[in-house]
């Protein structure tokens, strides 16, 4: 509709050395695109899962539905959010969050701990450990179903030579989870042990752990380990898979995807996650004019793949994962410099979830006094 190409006009508008571009469209004119400013990046997995399925109901298939992001990484509290609502979903541009290989083995260990005769989990479990491969993960788990499927039986069993040195510390790991009175603090003693074996087991291990920081964010929100493990191990949907990959002409499925994966494709309703400076432009490409009109350009694709519905999703501050050690739990996230007042009036502005009496107060298109207010809430909040 027009309303999301007057924006996106405005955006290019305002770039530097740039052909003029001017984008027209026939369908009939209808509400302006959303600039949402959200409390953190779990409420604005709230937010769009919620608006995904009010635009369902109200007629608009899943499949005509995307979720756009600047990084792949940028999605996964919002596929954990999918998940436990059971809104099937694929990907395109990166792996899915809980079909990576390091979330796949901490959940076992813990599927493991849950129930020592599930051979498939400690199978993966076993094998975590150097020097322990699938002869020896049979013979360990062969051990554990003669004692009556009991997990301390695993003190007893002989560890080979290059397993050793880690097989104490492992075996102490499973019985205090075992003995544990309740699961408070269960996956941050899962994570601990887990985070030295990464580097070994995978690629990009400071990454990899900064999900293991969500997983141990995400446990604090449940009262028990079968609840956690319930929530997260649900049977993914057909069209799923470790590679995104095409799915079953016949299924209704959300579209979840980079922005680089989406060129040269189109959804009725568009939401693009953390559009804040850090993300839209990327705090590595900031160096240069050149580097910061290429990532203008990705934003304006990334609002030109809507065509009925846009919401730009701008969280006002992040969890931390890999910065935790400054005494932080939450970083703020700064307003887009693309989001200048001329490209912002082009929007409508709201806060979401709305907690003001005065609901005129989130649709002005003075968007930084209401991100100034939004902040002024939420230290409010954090001081009581």
């Amino acid at each position: 509709m027009q309303p999301i190409l007057d924006a996106a006009n405005a955006l290019m508008a305002e770039a530097s050395g740039q052909f003029e571009k001017h984008l027209h469209s026939n369908l009939p004119s209808g509400q302006k695109p959303r600039y949402v400013m959200v409390e953190d990046d779990r409420s604005q997995a709230l937010y769009v899962t919620e608006q995904v399925l009010a635009r369902r109901e109200e007629g608009t298939p899943l499949r005509q539905q995307a979720v756009l992001m600047r990084k792949s990484h940028d999605s996964d509290l919002l596929e954990l959010e999918l998940v436990r609502r059971d809104i099937p979903y694929v990907k395109y541009g990166g792996l899915k969050f809980l079909e990576a290989a390091h979330v796949k083995d901490v959940l076992a260990l813990l599927r493991f701990v849950d129930n020592p005769r599930n051979r498939l989990a400690g199978f993966r479990t076993l094998q975590l450990l150097p020097g322990i491969g699938p002869a020896t993960a049979e013979r360990c788990l062969g051990l554990i179903a003669e004692r009556a499927g009991t997990i301390t039986a695993i003190r007893d069993f002989a560890a080979p030579g290059q397993a050793r040195e880690d097989w104490p510390d492992f075996v102490a790991l499973l019985e205090e989870l075992a003995g544990a009175p309740g699961w408070a603090g269960q996956m941050t003693l899962v994570r601990r042990w887990y985070e030295p074996h990464l580097e070994r087991l995978h690629g990009a291990a400071h990454v990899r752990a900064g999900d293991l920081e969500q997983l141990e964010a995400l446990a604090t929100r449940h009262a028990s380990r079968e609840s956690f493990l319930t929530e997260l191990t649900l049977d993914p949907p057909q069209s799923s898979g470790d590679e995104a990959g095409t799915p079953l002409k016949d299924e209704d499925y959300l579209i979840l995807s980079t922005v680089h994966s989406a060129k040269g494709q189109e959804w009725d309703s568009v939401y693009t996650l953390n559009v804040v400076d850090g993300t839209f432009p990327s705090e590595f490409s900031t160096e240069t004019p050149e580097q910061i009109e290429e990532e203008r350009r990705l934003l304006y694709v990334a609002m030109t793949r809507a065509k009925r519905n846009l919401s730009l999703v701008s969280p006002l501050k992040f969890y931390v994962t890999q910065q935790r050690r400054y005494g932080e739990r939450h970083l703020y996230g700064a307003r887009s410099r693309f989001m200048t007042e001329g490209v912002l009036a082009r929007f409508e502005a709201t806060a979401w979830p709305e907690r003001n009496s005065q609901p005129t107060a989130h649709r002005t298109t003075d968007v930084s006094n209401v991100r100034i207010d939004a902040n002024a809430r939420m230290r409010s909040m954090w001081a009581d």
